[in-house]
């Protein structure tokens, strides 16, 4: 627990020590930034669930889509999607997600699975993060099979 506080910490001191030294901004549209941001801090906050984190960005060649994270609780393979927010005003941020969304998920999923026994216990895991703008904090939920699959 200890360490991945330490860990995350010793992230969020070398990106802002980066963007010191660093002469140009960070690239990209804001909506891009802020989900950036928003899949660190459901990286971490994970991790400090007990979740073994083992991919970041997961994407196939063969198939459109990416899994913003996958790891294991415990003994189940969770393919993650975040979804970030600076506001609830529009609809909340796990409404965000579609039933194409989930198919072309699901499709990225199995392209992961090939490569791993087929006995594999598998779920889809949702983190929705929200920031307050003005405090800079974040407030993160999980939603445990988000999507359940049969």
């Amino acid at each position: 627990m200890l360490a991945g506080r330490m860990t995350s910490a010793a992230v969020h001191f070398l990106d802002w020590a980066a963007a010191k030294l660093n002469s140009q901004p960070e690239r990209g549209p804001r909506h891009l930034q802020t989900g950036r941001r928003g899949e660190e801090a459901a990286y971490f906050y994970l991790r400090r669930q007990g979740y073994v984190m083992v991919a970041r960005n997961f994407r196939s060649p063969r198939r459109r889509g990416e899994i913003d994270l996958i790891g294991w609780d415990k003994k189940i393979l969770c393919f993650i999607e975040v979804k970030t927010r600076t506001t609830r005003d529009v609809k909340p941020a796990e409404a965000a997600v579609d039933r194409d969304k989930w198919r072309e998920l699901t499709a990225v999923a199995g392209e992961y699975l090939r490569h791993l026994p087929p006995a594999c216990d598998w779920r889809f895991d949702l983190v929705s993060v929200y920031y307050d703008v003005p405090s800079g904090q974040s407030l993160l939920e999980l939603f445990k099979n988000a999507y359940p699959v049969a």
